[in-house]
């Protein structure tokens, strides 16, 4: 596909795509470019592979007469007409390009790559073709927070974060970049070994936590029996924030939905579709009513009288009206670090530090660190890969249930 986007800037005029200024591509040759060059700031305009996808089979648009300045000019699509009988087919390509990467890692990519683009115009220096010396003085550059626009040093997942970025980019149109050149490579394995830390994880929220949270909210109005049913599925099925608000209550019932629930005797029965396909988590009712997820979740869809669709939604009209529309997974990073405060979970710290403690992945991490089963079921539960993954969500552990010292011998 990048061989349908002309990498000659003098070639570029301006096309009509109606997305062309959400993401970009590429990076850097280390020949200088000329200061009064007209197409100097282009590199931030440069569309995402998507919008090259978007445009298979579109026959060329006339410009729109100019009322105003023009905008940038973009990269011109070199593609013919496709014939009438393969229509279909490129709608269904464009589809697919879409759930090839989540949107959320489309935003990302296309901000890095902006952030770098900005970075070569300031330097003067050309984005094509991909260049790993040039690459390597821009990671330096992040790593000493000079000359990238940044308040401060970036850390070495930002960093790491940004360089997949640009490789995915450049991959795209053709134009990989070797991340094993001595310039990338070595350049960022100093930067790890000088200014790498350990990750900064959120605080696990355990069962009386959990508890203790529950009691902050009102069982009286809708609100508060959706937040009631959030946290417990949350906990109980160790989700993600994404999976908790991307259920329905059946499946292939919406377009942007995340999985589906299935309500049995004993328990109840997700299917989710994450990063490495569908997963199924089972959720076994609990010892009581006032904390089983099942019995919560029940609750608010017969008092919000959900029966098809989205499982959790808005709660409009003073908390008297359920709305049709989707809530945002940031919601469930609100709902937690609001209640956890509420209920002064960590209270021994001071409030500022509190509120950087909890999230959404607090109800994951607190699941797998209280769970007392075998460690691959809750490995299974989290959908993990590998059972060392599973141990990094396991924050307030008994870390020396196993003694290595005394069953030595000493």
């Amino acid at each position: 596909m990048a061989s349908l986007v002309d990498q000659n800037p003098g070639n570029r005029t301006r096309h009509g795509s109606a997305r062309s200024q959400e993401t970009p591509p590429g990076v850097g040759q280390n020949a200088v470019a000329n200061s009064a060059e007209p197409d100097a700031s282009i590199g931030d305009d440069m569309p995402d592979i998507i919008d090259v996808v978007l445009e298979m089979g579109r026959a060329p648009e006339e410009p729109p007469a100019q009322t105003e300045a023009p905008s940038p000019p973009l990269p011109v699509v070199l593609t013919p007409r496709l014939p009438a009988h393969l229509d279909a087919l490129a709608d269904r390509a464009r589809d697919y390009v879409e759930a090839a990467s989540s949107a959320n890692t489309r935003r990302a990519y296309a901000s890095d790559w902006k952030h770098f683009a900005s970075w070569c115009r300031r330097q003067g220096v050309e984005m094509f073709p991909p260049d790993p010396q040039m690459v390597g003085l821009y990671i330096t550059a992040q790593a000493s927070g000079k000359a990238t626009g940044d308040k401060k040093p970036n850390s070495v997942s930002t960093i790491e974060r940004r360089l997949s970025a640009l490789t995915w980019n450049y991959a795209q149109r053709g134009q990989p970049l070797d991340r094993k050149d001595r310039h990338i490579a070595t350049v960022m394995a100093g930067i790890r070994n000088k200014h790498a830390t350990l990750p900064r994880q959120k605080e696990a929220v355990l069962p009386e936590d959990l508890i203790a949270m529950l009691e902050t909210l009102d069982r009286g109005t809708l609100r508060g029996l959706r937040d009631r049913a959030m946290l417990l599925l949350g906990f109980a099925g160790g989700l993600r924030r994404s999976e908790v608000v991307g259920l329905d209550c059946g499946r292939d019932q919406t377009d942007d939905s995340s999985g589906w629930i299935e309500i049995l005797d004993k328990g109840m029965l997700l299917r989710l579709r994450g990063k490495t396909g569908w997963r199924e988590v089972e959720v076994g009712r609990g010892s009581s009513d006032a904390t089983c997820p099942v019995v919560a979740l029940e609750t608010w869809l017969k008092f919000a009288r959900i029966a098809h669709g989205p499982l959790f939604r808005r709660v409009t009209g003073q908390g008297k009206t359920v709305g049709p529309d989707r809530l945002n997974d940031q919601e469930v990073a609100r709902l937690v670090k609001r209640t956890a405060l509420a209920a002064g979970v960590r209270g021994d710290l001071p409030e500022g530090e509190r509120g950087k403690l909890f999230a959404g992945h607090s109800l994951r991490s607190g699941l797998a660190s209280s769970a007392e089963v075998d460690e691959r079921f809750v490995q299974k539960q989290l959908g993990h890969a590998s059972a060392e993954m599973t141990r990094k969500y396991q924050r307030r552990r008994d870390r020396f249930r196993v003694n290595l010292t005394k069953a030595s011998g000493l």
